[in-house]
């Protein structure tokens, strides 16, 4: 069986052992700092969210979501991060997950939820042409320079 519910403080070196492994499947690596602000919007639960997937007690996935607003529709959700542990893949845990997200934002009235991943993602791409539709929407992405604290 599996339990979706929000992360709590007990959770954090679970979530973090998780998110750093999601973030070498994606070939990052990330400063301390990063998951650290990550975790203190979770807990905050303001602007960024997450959730948690476990199976027999285990936290087995984790996906990270936001709203935003749209000039077309109602607010949508992005999905930001989604990952299993491979351990318990095929499972459900992430399909579980998903399904949590999009009840998360049917309930604040957001129009949709929506993600991307990579072109070669084969096997996260077998799920979610199961739950979503591709729509053919390229996704350009401009990097900024740093700005200093001012």
């Amino acid at each position: 069986m599996i339990t979706i519910a929000p992360l709590t403080a007990a959770d954090r070196a679970d979530w973090e052992r998780l998110f750093r492994a999601y973030v070498a499947f994606y070939e990052q690596d990330l400063p301390q700092s990063v998951y650290d602000r990550a975790w203190a919007e979770f807990q905050a639960g303001t602007r960024m969210h997450a959730l948690g997937g476990w199976v027999d007690g285990s936290l087995a996935g984790i996906v990270h979501f936001l709203t935003h607003a749209r000039t077309t529709d109602a607010d949508a959700c992005y999905l930001e991060d989604l990952f299993t542990d491979p351990a318990h893949r095929g499972r459900g845990v992430a399909r579980a997950l998903i399904g949590a997200v999009a009840d998360w934002a049917a309930e604040r009235g957001c129009s949709n939820v929506y993600w991307q991943t990579q072109e070669g993602n084969a096997t996260a791409r077998q799920l979610y042409d199961q739950v979503a539709a591709y729509r053919g929407f390229i996704v350009y992405t401009m990097d900024l320079p740093a700005r200093g604290a001012g």
